[in-house]
């Protein structure tokens, strides 16, 4: 990648270091919970649904989030909004990171 200006370089830096942070930090909060409650979880490989983990990545995580739909319908009363139901994992995940399922449902409304 060739990069014009040295504020672009520095600001892309900028960009990947704060990604890098925010996968740190997943990953850290779930193994930490993980640990606190002395669990682990189960479904985040693909290959073998029945691998039970303690300390899960961040990709392995945001994988298991990879298949939400949201459908928009067009009608007379104007746009209504369909979102893919959480699965078990998906529901798992979101309590460990401390979110409620209202975060994800509050998508559509």
């Amino acid at each position: 990648m060739y990069l014009l200006r040295d504020e672009h370089a520095t600001g892309l830096i900028r960009l990947l270091t704060i990604g890098l942070r925010v996968l740190t930090l997943l990953e850290f909060v779930v193994r930490s919970k993980l640990a606190e409650e002395e669990a682990t979880i189960v479904g985040l490989y693909a290959g073998n649904p029945k691998r039970s983990t303690e300390r899960p990545t961040a990709e392995a995580l945001l994988e298991a989030f990879s298949y939400i739909d949201l459908i928009g319908i067009k009608g007379i009363d104007g746009i209504s909004y369909q979102l893919t139901p959480l699965t078990a994992l998906q529901q798992r995940i979101l309590k460990l990171l401390g979110f409620s399922h209202a975060t994800y449902t509050q998508l559509v409304e």
